[in-house]
């Protein structure tokens, strides 16, 4: 007896699911944007594809990171705007406030480390997928210049959380 091969999903579900999953974020960064911000010790790693279209902000740190790039959401962030396709926010790189746009599409990781909570999405590429590199995926925190302040946000690498 043969057996069947398996039925195609004409459906799409894989895509409905990251769909639905890109909701989430979408809430979360809703809350972050309510007076207040943030509530207690949540913070917002948000990991997209540089080259992913639609993705906006100042060229010389996108060429830093012409991959993936993680800003996180805590307590520096200003003029978070969000719509149906994805968000703006202002965030400071060098001391200077700059402006990043990302599409929900171009999402690879949402992770909120003060409850573990961590979701990965396959985020649309600029072009037809490159051979894969063995590079660490770069990480920005904004920084507030060469002098920080006390308790401003750093540049960090993600690498010393990584499991090995």
């Amino acid at each position: 007896m043969a057996q069947e091969p398996p039925a195609q999903d004409l459906m799409n579900y894989e895509a409905m699911a990251q769909e639905a999953l890109r909701g989430v974020v979408r809430a979360a960064l809703i809350r972050a944007g309510q007076p207040g911000g943030l509530p207690g010790a949540h913070h917002l790693y948000l990991t997209f594809k540089t080259g992913a279209v639609g993705v906006e902000g100042p060229e010389d740190l996108l060429s830093r990171y012409p991959d993936e790039m993680t800003i996180v959401l805590q307590h520096q962030f200003w003029d978070l705007e969000l719509d149906a396709v994805g968000f703006s926010v202002t965030l400071k790189f060098g001391g200077r406030p700059q402006r990043v746009t990302v599409p929900y599409a171009a999402m690879s990781r949402f992770y909120d480390p003060s409850v573990q909570f961590l979701l990965q999405f396959e985020a649309e590429a600029a072009g037809p997928a490159p051979a894969p590199a063995p590079s660490p995926v770069a990480s920005i925190v904004p920084e507030s210049g060469p002098e920080p302040e006390p308790g401003s946000p750093k540049v960090i690498s993600l690498d010393q959380f990584r499991k090995k």
